[in-house]
């Protein structure tokens, strides 16, 4: 069967893209090396913070808020209604002068976005949990939260097979390759050999030897995530009690944590935003975690979270595939235009995955999207050759 597109990856922006191209009457072949909503990427953990108010760039602003839509658009497509996001308002702490408050307040000013700035007794009053130093401020968006992102990916994917997309699980593609002068592609798996009209590269961590010849300079590395038994109970971590947050603590250095979800592991998660043990791969990363990583994460909680400095329950390893620029790539294959990048998203992408999947099925089916993409054109890391 001659496929309109396939599908390399489906985890957070390749199950998305597969739902909108099987939404557009598209024939869609997706292909998945693990299990559906797999723990072996970047796309679980049970909890991803989005936010509005970005930090990272203004230019992100617009597309967060198509983003939100297109979630609670999956929400009610698939019957989840209040389980895929979940609003708990949110703060961006730090320095007055620390990224994650300027760059917050930044994109907050440039798109109107409503907000209000806290003093350091301010957070102490309105959230007691959390004791910042009083040279801390806090940016404080009430549309903060975070999403579920194993659910959200088994949304996608259940809703793109009933839109009629084949999905295909465990089976790894070995290769791709494009026809010339743009006449469509051939990827083998193990499988089989099959063929589209145009591929979509969304593989996340898995996609630097997909990508060896444009010699891109992207790292993988390696992120644990914590979650601890609060010891004063659970109540004051509750959603409506505690907000999600990002926290620099020193020049480039931050933590990032939520309220309690209900489930296992229970508790209540914790963790380093680009904190890693260096460079690694799919195959060479060390998914156990060492007490020496639990004693840093409980070394930044100690004072300024103290109730949340409790009994150890959980840690688990996820990937991030960084960009020199940390921001993300979607952008034609600089060498075959019917192949287009949809990885690496530099630890902080998930949130958009509901409006990147959009954006993508713009590109393989109009070449042209509506979406301020420029940002993450391939090309700013391609040299003249």
């Amino acid at each position: 069967m001659l496929y309109d597109v396939i599908v390399l990856g489906l985890g957070g922006m390749g199950s998305a893209t597969a739902y909108q191209l099987a939404a557009r009457g598209k024939r869609v072949l997706g292909l998945e090396r693990h299990t559906p909503a797999h723990s072996l990427g970047s796309s679980h953990g049970r909890s991803r913070i989005i936010r509005q108010a970005y930090l990272e760039d203004p230019a992100y602003v617009p597309l967060l808020l198509r983003a939100y839509e297109l979630w609670e658009q999956i929400e009610r497509e698939t019957d989840n209604e209040g389980q895929l996001l979940t609003i708990t308002g949110g703060l961006m702490m730090g320095p007055p002068t620390s990224q994650t408050v300027a760059g917050s307040r930044l994109s907050a000013e440039t798109h109107g976005l409503a907000h209000e700035m806290l003093t350091a007794a301010d957070i102490r009053r309105r959230f007691p949990s959390l004791h910042p130093a009083d040279d801390v401020i806090a940016l404080y968006e009430a549309k903060a939260g975070f999403l579920d992102p194993e659910a959200c990916v088994r949304a996608h994917l259940s809703r793109a097979a009933e839109l009629g997309a084949e999905l295909h699980f465990e089976e790894p593609a070995l290769a791709w390759e494009a026809g010339p002068r743009g006449e469509g592609v051939r990827v083998t798996t193990a499988r089989g050999s099959y063929e589209a009209a145009q591929l979509i590269i969304a593989a996340g961590a898995y996609t630097p030897p997909l990508l060896a010849d444009l010699g891109l300079p992207l790292e993988v590395v390696r992120q644990v995530l914590f979650w601890f038994e609060p010891t004063g109970g659970l109540q004051p971590f509750a959603v409506g009690n505690f907000p999600i947050y990002i926290w620099e603590v020193d020049d480039g250095i931050s933590f990032y944590g939520f309220p309690h979800q209900p489930g296992p592991p229970g508790g209540v998660k914790v963790a380093y935003f680009y904190q890693g043990e260096g460079t690694c791969t799919p195959e060479t990363i060390d998914r156990t975690v060492h007490p020496h990583e639990i004693k840093t994460m409980r070394a930044a909680i100690a004072e300024r979270i103290p109730a949340l400095n409790g009994t150890f329950l959980d840690a688990v390893t996820c990937m991030y595939t960084l960009t020199p620029d940390h921001h993300f790539i979607i952008s034609p294959h600089p060498k075959h235009a019917q192949v287009l990048l949809a990885s690496p998203c530099s630890g902080h992408g998930f949130k958009f995955c509901s409006v990147i999947g959009e954006v993508l099925a713009d590109l393989a089916l109009d070449g042209a999207t509506r979406h301020p993409i420029a940002l993450f054109d391939v090309g700013r890391f391609r040299t003249a050759q």
